[in-house]
């Protein structure tokens, strides 16, 4: 404490040992001890009491697509980073596609870096894509730094991120295996797609046929099958159907390297309560009904799935149709995804814990980033500051993201992120933002 530069208070810090009072010293940008709460500060020694309201780690959000460059006018580094911050988050790792050049090379993952360098209001990070053609490059681009390669088994809905069928995928996932790399696939399987009903227009129901439950479960069995006997580290993207809890549990059970994510949306919106013709609830694979709902609730709560992630998937205002067959199929969450969540958790019985677990812990242990995801003695000081029993409405007007289309309009949400802060530094605090003082980050060997 002699040592420390700055001095957080609480009386409710959420530990990995659990929520109690404490005070948090932090000296070069990092944690350098968690106290009793009425742990003497130093003289002269900046002190920052937040009273009740929460001091959280920040979470790390790795399902971002930042669109940037190429299709700036969707997002970018600048306005995305905003909303994270503005929502609690303080690491993200952007998506490989909806961005011109994907990131599928090295050469577009340095133009990418370039792009976000100055941009970044937080720390930010980067995934590889693996493309039919692109097996070559997956080293060198693990050697760059990306955290891992996202795969898709349907079409993308983009054409320079083409989907690998059963063969390519193989073939992709034994040379990432080779390097004990980390494969993470949109599991919808296309032949189940074809074969449901397309019927388009304005009716949710329409939509929600069309991508049945048993495209993602027969995707799922694949994946873990390829995985078993390659003995390959996967993970399953942005989990809707419930039907595919079981066999995911059983492959953990099993000791097959897989994990899983799910969603804001999946957990807190209903099939039945989408209006039709509101595309803003258009998302592939798609909100389904309250009782599948209820699994992935049970699915988090037992661990089979492991973290909750965003899917950020802004488009402009235009593409958002009223046709559920033609929209962009993507939900903006970024700035919302904490509270979201946290007012669901907390009817359901769960505590902030139980969040800090799912949107900070597991995702930092996914990618490997030791020093984010936990308020403890070597971690990076990054805050986010909570009035949990806060409410607000949300108003599309006062977000940060750049199109401010979402599915959460007029909802009245649980919990206020008062400030947020990085590396010691408070970068927002009631609206108001600092320059950006994000880092680009990379895999640790």
């Amino acid at each position: 404490m002699s040592e420390a530069e700055l001095v957080l208070r609480s009386t409710r810090v959420i530990t990995p040992e659990g929520s109690r009072p404490a005070t948090v010293a932090v000296a070069a940008g990092k944690i350098t001890a968690v106290l009793p709460y009425d742990a003497p500060v130093p003289e002269g020694t900046r002190l920052e009491d937040f009273g009740d309201d929460v001091l959280l780690p920040g979470l790390v959000d790795t399902h971002v697509h930042v669109n940037d460059p190429g299709r700036t006018h969707w997002e970018g580094f600048w306005t995305a980073t905003r909303a994270a911050a503005a929502g609690g988050i303080t690491t993200l790792v952007d998506m490989p596609l909806n961005s011109l050049p994907p990131t599928t090379t090295v050469d577009h993952l340095r133009v990418k870096r370039e792009v976000a360098a100055d941009k970044a209001h937080i720390d930010v990070g980067f995934w590889g894509g693996a493309l039919p053609d692109n097996v070559k490059d997956l080293r060198p681009l693990h050697e760059s730094g990306v955290f891992g390669f996202k795969a898709f088994l349907s079409p993308s809905g983009v054409d320079e991120f083409p989907h690998l069928d059963q063969d390519r995928l193989a073939r992709s996932l034994a040379e990432i295996a080779g390097f004990d790399g980390l494969l993470i696939v949109h599991a919808e399987d296309p032949h189940h797609l074809d074969a449901a009903p397309q019927r388009g227009g304005p009716r949710y129901a329409d939509f929600l046929a069309s991508r049945p439950r048993d495209a993602e479960d027969t995707a799922i069995a694949h994946l873990v099958a390829q995985a078993k006997r390659l003995r390959a580290r996967v993970h399953v993207l942005h989990l809707s159907s419930s039907d595919a809890l079981p066999l995911i549990a059983a492959a953990k059970a099993e000791g097959v390297r897989v994990t899983a994510e799910t969603c804001p949306h999946y957990l807190t919106l209903t099939a039945e309560e989408v209006p039709d013709g509101a595309s803003e609830f258009k998302c592939c694979p798609p909100i389904r009904e309250s009782a599948n709902q209820d699994l992935l609730w049970q699915a988090l709560a037992d661990g089979t799935i492991d973290c909750v992630v965003t899917d950020h998937s802004p488009s402009t205002a235009d593409l958002k149709t009223d046709d559920f067959a033609t929209a962009w199929g993507g939900i903006s969450g970024l700035q919302l995804s904490l509270a979201a969540v946290w007012t669901e958790a907390r009817r359901r019985g769960h505590g902030l814990e139980d969040v800090v677990r799912w949107m900070s812990a597991r995702t930092a242990a996914l990618v490997g980033l030791s020093h984010k995801g936990a308020i403890e003695a070597g971690r990076d000081a990054d805050f986010a500051v909570l009035a949990p029993d806060e409410t607000f409405t949300v108003d599309p007007a006062a977000l940060q993201h750049r199109n401010r289309v979402t599915a959460y309009a007029g909802k009245t949400l649980y919990g206020v992120v008062r400030s947020t802060w990085l590396r010691g530094e408070r970068i927002v605090s009631d609206g108001e933002f600092t320059e950006p003082k994000g880092r680009l980050l990379t895999r640790t060997p």
